[in-house]
């Protein structure tokens, strides 16, 4: 207890300071100068514990830290109970004593999917400032561990690549597998790279020229070659690329609009009025020249 009273046995005459009771024979207190009974002394003079709020007795040991005081049996962790007596103890708020181990764990970081701290040691998961215990870390579709492995966050919740891809990745058009990476649009509809090929020599079409011909598509040398009308005129595909990519179509016959002419004087008859005889296209004149 502290050194500023001691405790005796009164062999004289003396009164107690406060009751004037004589102390003849009797246990007394000494302190700051003065003599008083017990009684008087846990009255006016005993200090209280922080913990149970009662005086604390001549007769009882007497534990202090920074001007508050304890009952040694009531110096305990206030989280776990246990004795802090010659142990190393925190003063916390409302003046509650904690053992170490105890506010290790409360000062913890809170695990956001178990809500239970994670201490020293604990494998942890941190995203944005929060943290989960590794095994905590689950996919919010699947409800598998996604622990160290990869992962995608939507808004409150995470999703493990093969949830997120069925999920929300576009499903290709042809295939009808996400597509996870890259792939390409055409009428609005999503692609994979490797499924938008020619349907003849099998290349990727990706920024690519090609033709579409009833849901089949082509690059440009396989439409020529397997596709394209040939011209009735130079023999060639009419393709609808570079030069000539208009056509004029006449009795299931097609022509490049530069070949579309006249059999006599070579006039360009592409929009304009024209004559077939024996098999042949003329002007509106030249027949009449024949």
């Amino acid at each position: 207890g502290p050194g500023s009273y001691t405790v005796g046995t009164m062999s004289e005459r003396f009164d107690c300071h406060y009751c004037r009771d004589p102390l003849h024979g009797k246990k007394y207190v000494q302190k700051e100068g003065r003599h008083c009974c017990v009684k008087c002394f846990e009255k006016f003079c005993a200090n209280t514990c922080m913990e149970c709020k009662k005086p604390i007795g001549a007769d009882s040991k007497e534990l202090h830290f920074k001007n508050r005081y304890w009952h040694d049996n009531c110096f305990r962790c206030f989280k776990c109970y246990t004795s802090l007596v010659n142990e190393p103890f925190m003063l916390r708020e409302n003046n509650k004593v904690w053992c170490s181990n105890c506010t290790a764990t409360e000062d913890a970081p809170r695990c956001k999917g178990c809500f239970k701290p994670i201490i020293a040691g604990d494998q942890n998961v941190e995203y944005k400032k929060m943290v989960w215990h590794k095994d905590c870390f689950t996919c919010s579709q699947c409800k598998q561990v996604i622990g160290s492995g990869s992962f995608f966050p939507k808004g409150d919740e995470f999703y493990c690549v093969s949830c997120h891809e069925h999920k929300f990745a576009k499903t290709c058009a042809k295939c009808k597998n996400p597509i996870t990476s890259g792939g390409l649009t055409y009428q609005e509809q999503p692609w994979h790279s490797e499924c938008f090929i020619c349907s003849n020599c099998k290349k990727q079409l990706g920024g690519k020229r090609f033709t579409a011909v009833e849901d089949q598509f082509y690059c440009v040398e396989c439409y020529k070659e397997c596709v394209a009308k040939k011209c009735a005129g130079c023999k060639n595909p009419i393709t609808g690329f570079g030069r000539g990519t208009s056509v004029v179509n006449y009795e299931d016959e097609s022509w490049h609009d530069y070949c579309f002419k006249c059999t006599k004087c070579a006039r360009g008859l592409a929009n304009k009025r024209f004559v077939c005889h024996n098999g042949k296209i003329y002007c509106a004149e030249c027949p009449k020249r024949l």
